[in-house]
């Protein structure tokens, strides 16, 4: 009855100590369970779908900026949303121990693979996925592990006090060495740029005196200034956002958002240093384009340049036309040129540049009309040899010398003095009388219009004109001045005096002289020209009595007083 007795209060207790495992198995069964609820859920759903083998349903798992291995998603759960419960599985397993190691078991499950480290359920890896790895379950749950223990013991050495102090240390040597590099930008930044902006206005003073200002070397220093301005603060800021990425950097729980932020800039740099080293090859053929062309326009002109002072002689190929040729040289060089470097421009496969080309193309098309019409013109003006420099032309109701044919415009100095801009396409399109020109030998033939009453002598009109064109200089004795009969009027025949010249430079003053000459002619044999109208006979012929004495009214009032 004792021994019942003394039994009865260790059976007691026993009882109790059995409740309290039972309760404090119930308390954390359930957060086991919940903590690999999502991955066996995930598990079940697997077995029931497949597993995705698309690219685009693959996500990496990134601990701390770096990506560990990637998973695909299941039909039950998407690769995005699996990779951040690995990810937050493996951050829970490095803060749970402050041990620099870890041991990662691959443990069988009934699907596959699943890596475990204490009580902490990682990853579960299938059959489905290794074989869509091309990999052995087995392997890749031993790569998956070898991964994840090395992110866990790499997450713990970063936050060893050893490290906290190496991250403090990196992070005060960069502050220090952007606030010596701030000092720096803001003692020398004002010099440097004033400094520049004065050799700039220096170099552009002579340039300022050649275009009489309006080439102004201040406004362009000023340019210069604002242009080195904004490099300086952009660079400044550059700088400064390097430096605050490095510091995030140094410390380890800001890390993963430096990584992101030097992503950003850095990122598109190696682009574009990678593209640039990828697009070397098209560069050098550029570059040979360019040269190969540059040299064939220089002989081209060596070429035109000896043909021009005579030193080479090209058959008929005159000296004015150097220029023009020269011109179309160029362009045409430079077109194939163009042509062979196409395909080698950066974008010149893509179909928006492509676009610009065409719309380029249109819209100069549509506005050079009348550009390239008078070009074309220009071109024909010069190569047919119908009007040269120094010739006498005469284009509509403009007459005067060629002093320069363009390619767009041939420029005339009338007889007035004045230069006179005709377009090309005018020229060819309009009359063009030439007083320059000889054609068979004799001449520009001149002629003007008298008339004369019907009761003078025929024949003694006629005399009379032809001495007056024999006195008239620039007028060719050989063939002989003749005289026309033009038309009877109505009071009087009009006579036309003919005579050849070959000075058709200095028309003006030929006509000038023989109008002249016919005057004194006719005065001195008492016949009165009748042109250009005709009312009656006067009671007085309207002939001078006497030579003028070559004195005039005013003149003659002075030598009175």
């Amino acid at each position: 009855m004792q021994a019942e007795q003394s039994i009865w209060p260790f059976a007691i207790g026993q009882r109790i100590l059995f409740a309290i495992c039972i309760l404090c198995l119930s308390v954390v069964t359930p957060s086991f369970v919940l903590a690999q609820e999502t991955e066996e859920n995930f598990i079940e759903d697997a077995e029931q779908t497949q597993i995705v083998g698309d690219e685009t349903y693959v996500a990496p798992v990134v601990v701390e900026g770096e990506v560990l291995f990637q998973v695909r998603g299941f039909t039950a759960l998407p690769a995005d949303e699996r990779a951040e419960t690995i990810a937050t599985k493996i951050i829970e397993l490095a803060e749970a121990s402050e041990e620099p190691s870890v041991e990662i078991e691959v443990l069988p499950h009934r699907y596959g693979k699943v890596l475990v480290s204490g009580d902490i359920q990682i990853v579960v890896v299938t059959g489905a996925e290794a074989k869509l790895e091309g990999l052995k379950v087995e392997a890749l749950g031993e790569l998956y592990a070898e991964q994840v223990k090395t992110a866990v013991e790499a997450y713990r050495a970063k936050r060893t006090q050893s490290a906290r102090i190496n991250s403090a240390t990196h992070a005060f040597a960069w502050t220090v060495g952007f606030i010596l590099l701030s000092i720096l930008f803001f003692r020398r930044r004002n010099s440097l740029v004033r400094a520049v902006g004065r050799f700039v206005e220096g170099r552009f003073a002579d340039v300022e005196q050649v275009t009489k200002t309006i080439v102004r070397g201040q406004a362009v220093a000023g340019l210069v200034r604002f242009i080195l301005q904004l490099l300086c603060w952009g660079s400044y800021f550059m700088v400064f956002y390097y430096y605050l990425s490095l510091v995030m950097f140094s410390i380890a729980e800001t890390r993963p958002l430096a990584q992101l932020l030097l992503t950003y800039v850095t990122d598109p740099l190696i682009d574009i240093l990678k593209g640039f080293v990828a697009y070397l090859p098209s560069l050098i053929t550029l570059v040979i384009i360019v040269f190969i062309t540059r040299y064939l326009i220089q002989g081209v002109k060596v070429l035109l340049d000896n043909v021009e002072a005579g030193v080479l002689e090209l058959g008929d190929f005159e000296r004015h036309w150097v220029a023009p040729t020269y011109f179309l040289s160029r362009i045409v060089i430079i077109g194939i040129a163009l042509v062979f470097a196409y395909p080698h421009i950066p974008g010149s496969d893509s179909a928006a540049f492509q676009g610009l080309t065409i719309i380029a193309g249109v819209m100069v098309s549509l506005g050079s009309n009348t550009v390239v019409s008078n070009i074309m013109a220009g071109l024909f003006v010069i190569y047919r040899r119908s009007t040269n420099v120094g010739d006498r032309i005469k284009v509509g109701d403009l007459t005067g010398d060629v002093v320069e044919i363009k390619l767009m415009e041939t420029i005339l100095k009338s007889l007035k003095n004045e230069l006179i801009s005709i377009p090309n396409a005018k020229l060819l399109n309009s009359e063009v009388v030439n007083y320059t020109r000889v054609i068979d030998g004799r001449g520009l033939l001149v002629h003007t219009v008298v008339g004369i009453g019907y009761e003078e002598p025929p024949k003694k009109i006629e005399a009379m004109l032809i001495e007056a064109a024999d006195r008239t200089k620039g007028l060719k004795k050989t063939p002989k001045p003749f005289v026309l009969w033009s038309q009877l009027a109505d009071y009087a025949i009009n006579y036309e005096i003919n005579a050849f010249t070959s000075r058709g430079g200095h028309l003006p003053k030929i006509m000038s002289d023989l109008h002249s000459n016919i005057v004194d002619v006719f005065n001195e044999n008492n016949t009165q020209i009748m042109t250009p109208s005709y009312e009656a006979d006067p009671e007085i012929p309207k002939i001078p009595n006497e030579d003028w004495d070559g004195t005039l009214a005013h003149q003659l009032g002075v030598e009175q007083k």
